[in-house]
């Protein structure tokens, strides 16, 4: 399963702080459909994720009902991106 989406970065200051995208709650809803088959607990979702020219693989995170995507520092550097910025997402489920 393949989703593409667009969405603006944030910051997350929790325990281990981090910058994710979250996933629109229609990609929620298809990615809740598939969940039980690719989960491998918490519900963690396993992922090939794509911003512009980089590729990388890392699992979707739950949150509030839905999912986020966790971006890396390398992933930003390379990409040029940061909190507020809009960017496309493609995931590949399953990753």
């Amino acid at each position: 399963m393949d989703l593409d989406f667009s969405g603006t970065i944030f910051y997350w200051r929790g325990p281990a702080p981090f910058h994710f995208v979250s996933v629109p709650e229609e990609e929620c809803r298809e990615l809740a459909a598939v969940s039980a088959l690719v989960t491998y607990g918490w519900g963690m979702i396993p992922v090939t994720a794509r911003i512009g020219g980089t590729t990388w693989t890392t699992s979707l995170w739950p949150k509030d009902g839905g999912y986020i995507v966790p971006l890396k520092g390398r992933i930003r550097d390379a990409e040029r991106i940061d909190v507020g910025d809009t960017v496309e997402v493609r995931l590949t489920v399953g990753g």
